[in-house]
């Protein structure tokens, strides 16, 4: 008779290090990889062949627990059942089962959400995602199975937003169509698409661009930014210093409150913004003017955390409503993304920069994929020049002519210039 193996105790199991297979007796063993990993066996023979049925890391199955698993095996064994192909036959079934039960809406929208979102830009889309239809959609037919939702549901959700909010409304219904084209891809409905627009809702529907006019972020007049410049640098808060440089980058509020000091080349005087920042998923390179590296410098004085302009809280950034709620402080009823605007329609009037270095600064795709796939320069030099050039104009005191020389502001802790002082 062969001597049998001494079982394992709990301690060698968690404190075994060295590779191979450790037998515990009848047919249980422990598997140390050469990167240290444990896992169980359970070796058995069934019909003259030998077999190894893997059973789960020690991290997720006890000792205790990997016993009782191999006892219930060879149970099977001496049954002549093959434990692996048991094994295989019961998780069939569970997903033969699985795939019997009829989703709901609301089911099914949270796993095509969680199937997507990886491939989404940040976690704010897939908020804006769950709530929109968390308030729309889910009262009218969130709890119902996605086998019976038609075209008079669909309709019963977008009609009232439809009517005050065409644009998000159209958004939804994109949503909708998105979340039910899934659920005919995955096999839990069959049929037409009853919120698909072409040939459908369009019939039904007016089109969003018919019931209201687009509005678009009201922008403040580039000929009051001089007015408006002398007041915002007047400001001590740091999320006016944020706001000025916003405006001086072109850029995005996003962009900017999330910028951090190690985006910023102080040499090169040059903010790199990553693809996983932009709104285009693309690297964006920003000149700095003199007037933006001064910002730069003077919250570099009262530096806080990782990030530029810094938050009240420790480590955070400021928040994202915080220079809208700066420019309204102003008495300004225009919104911050408006300053975008002020920008192209500035260097479009009183410049004679192209128009694709003009768009590159913005950061939108110019061309099609073709054009951009042969045109693959950001046009550096040149937006250096019309940044600042920009830079100069903001400037300028309020009935200035044009373009005027930059003085630039040296900043103290104030916030107002050192020259007011």
């Amino acid at each position: 008779m062969p001597k049998q193996a001494k079982p394992l105790t709990a301690r060698q199991v968690e404190t075994r290090k060295k590779p191979g297979m450790v037998a515990d007796g009848a047919g249980l063993y422990l598997l140390v990889s050469p990167a240290g990993t444990k896992s169980w066996i359970y070796r058995y023979q069934l019909a003259g062949k030998r077999r190894d049925m893997g059973l789960g890391p020690t991290n997720e199955l006890s000792l205790a627990q990997a016993r009782d698993v191999a006892r219930e095996a060879r149970r099977l064994v001496r049954d002549s059942i093959d434990p692996i192909e048991a094994r295989r036959s019961k998780r069939a079934a569970a997903q033969a089962a699985d795939a019997t039960v009829v989703r709901t809406f609301r089911q099914c929208a949270e796993a095509y959400v969680a199937s997507h979102q990886a491939g989404w830009r940040s976690a704010k889309h897939r908020r804006l995602w769950l709530s929109q239809l968390e308030t729309h959609v889910y009262p009218a037919f969130g709890h119902l199975p996605v086998t019976v939702i038609n075209t008079a549901l669909v309709t019963q959700a977008l009609e009232p937003l439809w009517r005050v909010k065409p644009q998000t409304a159209g958004v939804l219904r994109g949503r909708i169509e998105g979340v039910l084209d899934w659920a005919v891809a995955r096999g839990d409905r069959i049929g037409d698409n009853p919120a698909r627009w072409r040939g459908h809702l369009q019939n039904l529907l007016p089109a969003p661009a018919k019931v209201r006019r687009v509005e678009h972020h009201a922008a403040m007049p580039y000929v009051e930014l001089g007015a408006f410049m002398e007041e915002l640098r007047q400001r001590g808060a740091i999320a006016a210093r944020a706001l000025e440089f916003l405006i001086l980058a072109a850029a995005r509020t996003g962009e900017v409150i999330g910028a951090r000091w190690d985006e910023i080349n102080l040499g090169e005087r040059l903010w790199t913004l990553p693809a996983d920042r932009m709104k285009s998923g693309r690297e964006h390179r920003v000149p700095l003017s003199d007037a933006a590296m001064a910002i730069v410098d003077a919250v570099a004085d009262t530096r806080q955390s990782d990030f530029l302009f810094a938050g009240a809280y420790p480590g955070r950034p400021l928040a994202h409503d915080a220079l809208n709620r700066e420019l309204h402080r102003l008495g300004r009823q225009e919104t911050v993304h408006g300053f975008r605007s002020a920008f192209a329609q500035w260097a479009a009037e009183r410049t004679n920069y192209s128009f694709e270095v003009r768009e590159l600064a913005l950061a939108h795709a110019v061309g099609d994929a073709v054009v951009r796939a042969y045109q693959r320069s950001d046009l550096f030099d040149r937006r250096r020049r019309l940044m600042n050039d920009w830079a100069r104009f903001c400037a300028q005191p309020a009935g200035a002519g044009e373009v005027v020389h930059l003085v630039t502001p040296q900043w103290s802790l104030s916030g107002l210039p050192k020259t007011q002082q």
